[in-house]
């Protein structure tokens, strides 16, 4: 079996697409204010990423590069600034912080209704009881994937490895409210090749190069490979040995090009998602 490739760089596009036309029904511009503390390489590369999709999507974005030495009250105090501007619709803190910034009191003080990450507990408990306002960017865009395709969950083993909060955790839910059977696996996990192998959807979000091998997929299985990773040679790839995979599923998702292009693309999306609804209240 050849498995059907599942293109994340083209869904992206066609995605943003629609949000630029939806974006530009508005009587404004949605804005997004992304801040950045220190210098860290590959965070400064997703902030550019981000600001290349705001332009393409007819967003109005802010970049706050801060140094590493900020502290935690100018930090608070930039993001209060932001919750009270009209014109922003979306706040993101890229995250790691540099040590000693405390990640979890900086996410609480973003107002819920402009946490476009999706990573409040106000809005995580939304998606817990299924009425989510915004979907977390990356496991919302495995879900867009897998419409894309017509692959519906309903009735389906869905295997998740890996519990985060960004990923595993938000994804078991999604998965859970689109009716699939899901199963969570993570390091305490005693039987977890034998889990995997059963999976009729597959989603691995450990961050391990070479974890899921030919032996934990079952034949005609749907393989989403969220981790970015890089083997010994320095090259991009995820946690799914790909040719392996690929012999036996029946979709598979490659990296780079799979779900990294629809986490951004669904960023873009939430942030639409806030401009509409300030626009219809504020």
């Amino acid at each position: 079996m050849a498995a059907t490739l599942i293109d994340g760089k083209a869904l992206a596009a066609k995605l943003k697409q629609n949000v630029l036309e939806e974006a530009r029904a508005l009587p404004r511009k949605p804005g997004l204010a992304v801040i950045l503390v220190g210098d860290d390489p590959a965070s400064r590369v997703y902030v550019t990423s981000k600001r290349k999709d705001c332009e393409e999507c007819g967003f109005h974005s802010e970049e706050y590069a801060l140094p590493a030495g900020t502290t935690q009250k100018q930090l608070l105090d930039l993001v209060a600034e932001l919750n009270g501007r009209k014109d922003i619709d979306g706040i993101l803190v890229q995250l790691p912080l540099p040590k000693g910034l405390d990640e979890r009191e900086v996410l609480l003080a973003i107002d819920p209704a402009k946490d476009v990450d999706c990573f409040h507990p106000y809005n995580v408990g939304q998606l817990t009881i299924g009425t989510p306002v915004f979907q977390p960017c990356t496991p919302g865009g495995v879900m867009e994937m897998l419409r894309e395709y017509d692959i519906d969950p309903a009735g389906k083993r869905c295997v998740v490895l890996g519990r985060s909060n960004i990923v595993g955790k938000p994804m078991a839910l999604l998965l859970l409210h689109a009716n699939g059977t899901v199963v969570m696996c993570h390091s305490k996990t005693p039987d977890m090749k034998e889990l995997a192998a059963s999976a009729d959807i597959l989603v691995s979000a450990v961050g391990k190069t070479g974890l899921v091998t030919a032996d934990m997929v079952k034949e005609g299985a749907v393989v989403i490979d969220v981790a970015m990773n890089r083997n010994n040679a320095g090259k991009l790839c995820g946690d799914v040995c790909f040719e392996e995979a690929a012999a036996k599923a029946s979709y598979i998702t490659p990296v780079p090009g799979g779900v990294g292009p629809m986490t951004r693309a669904m960023l873009m999306k939430n942030t639409l998602t806030a401009a509409k609804l300030h626009v219809l209240y504020l």
